[in-house]
């Protein structure tokens, strides 16, 4: 029953492919081609199959081939899968907000047109823009609450970033483990201690999405390595306490926006209160000078 299962799936997805080229080729293209000059007739065709027909039979294709309800990623705007979820932290706004200005991270600007064209400009003129927007993802039926980043080499076009989404303790704590868990859309209040669902990823540079071919930031393919540094800096900085590891819910079995390398696991920390903080970072850089002293003791 199963092989049954799969051999249609496979038949419903060729013929998804075969009718999506076809649509592109000898539909969009032939008709654009016969109303515009050739290099208008390919730019409006690529924006129609990349941002229109392609996003749409990626989303009727998963559908088909998806069997689980808890995601582990992230979805675009278009209903795509986008970044992993591996981090969560939990707090209050104020002391997310607080954890990341002492790391030397940056909040970013809203998504809005001005944002959008600043971005346009930085990454042209490759000048640094440390505030710069995020692209929105989508997460309990939301956009990110919130999001950081840290600019490598002062380049507007690779960074570290997390963008994250509030969860209230309370529903959490009623609904892990079950699709509920990922249908919270109100956003809790802002003086909540509450979870933050983080994906953390970084940007390499500038790319073409592998399922639909949009305009996109390149990213990291390790994504353990970028929570495994994130959870660093705010180790070293003493923002955070013991650190715990869970598994992320059922993954998607394909159709990624970028090909990612991950292990599942989801890095779980609690924010520590601003009074402590100093102290404990204070503490670690005690402990890993220590054997520098010691050898030059010795």
């Amino acid at each position: 029953m199963n092989l049954l299962k799969r051999l249609i799936q496979r038949v419903l997805i060729f013929g998804l492919g075969v009718f999506c080229v076809w649509l592109i080729v000898f539909v969009v293209f032939e008709t654009a081609d016969r109303r515009l000059p050739w290099i208008l007739a390919v730019a409006v065709t690529y924006g129609l199959a990349a941002y229109g027909i392609l996003p749409r039979i990626i989303r009727i294709g998963l559908r088909i081939l998806q069997s689980k309800q808890v995601p582990s990623y992230t979805v675009t705007g278009d209903g795509l899968p986008g970044d992993p979820v591996n981090i969560v932290l939990v707090g209050t706004l104020l002391q997310l907000r607080q954890c990341f200005a002492e790391l030397g991270w940056f909040e970013a600007d809203p998504l809005s047109l001005a944002s959008s064209w600043g971005m346009v400009k930085a990454f042209v003129r490759n000048k640094p823009y440390p505030t710069a927007p995020f692209s929105t993802l989508y997460l309990f039926g939301r956009g990110q609450d919130i999001g950081f980043q840290q600019a490598i080499d002062s380049s507007p076009r690779k960074r570290h970033h997390v963008r994250f989404w509030a969860l209230s303790l309370t529903r959490a704590s009623a609904t892990w483990g079950t699709a509920e868990f990922w249908l919270a859309i109100e956003r809790p209040p802002a003086d909540q201690r509450v979870l933050w669902i983080g994906a953390a990823t970084r940007d390499t540079g500038i790319s073409l999405t592998r399922l639909s071919f949009q305009i996109t930031h390149a990213t990291d393919a390790d994504t353990n390595a970028e929570r495994d540094y994130m959870i660093a800096e705010l180790r070293k900085n003493g923002a955070i306490e013991e650190v715990r590891i869970y598994k992320a819910g059922e993954t998607l079995s394909t159709g990624r926006v970028n090909h990612y390398i991950r292990d599942g696991e989801i890095a779980l920390a609690v924010l520590t209160p601003d009074g402590e903080r100093s102290a404990i970072a204070s503490e670690d850089r005690q402990l890993r000078s220590a054997p520098d002293r010691q050898r030059q003791g010795g």
